[in-house]
């Protein structure tokens, strides 16, 4: 499991970990039952504090993608995929709506907001690389 820190970020680091192993989990690179690093030998590969792979950790188990067995290790829980990305999808589609809303509030034409959309999706590409 590949995990990239990025210190010039937004987000803190333990939502980026939580938010890549969402991602590796919805993509079907991390299945069911999979195990995760532990959270001192995670912490360890990222040089961050343990402090941080636990809130991370914690985060991503109260959402529902792994559970944790005491002595055992974190794996990853059973998922309905369909659920997850109905939720993903509605949450992008809201997130769409209020861009959309801003966006006729200063009146910028629909051609602009898709260029807008285009240049955001493909800058984030090169975010990740």
């Amino acid at each position: 499991m590949q995990i990239i820190i990025t210190n010039n970020s937004k987000e803190p680091i333990y939502e980026q970990i939580s938010l890549q192993v969402k991602n590796l989990i919805l993509r079907g690179d991390l299945q069911m039952g999979d195990g995760l690093p532990s959270m001192r030998q995670l912490a360890k590969d990222l040089r961050i504090s343990v402090i941080t792979t636990k809130r991370a950790y914690e985060e991503l188990e109260r959402d529902g993608f792994i559970y944790s067995i005491v002595g055992k290790g974190s794996f990853v829980a059973e998922q309905n995929l369909e659920i997850m990305k109905e939720k993903k999808l509605k949450t992008i589609e809201e997130k769409l709506c209020e861009a959309i809303q801003n966006a006729k509030q200063m009146s910028m034409p629909l051609q602009e907001l898709k260029e807008l959309l285009v240049i955001l999706y493909e800058e984030e590409d090169t975010w990740k690389t």
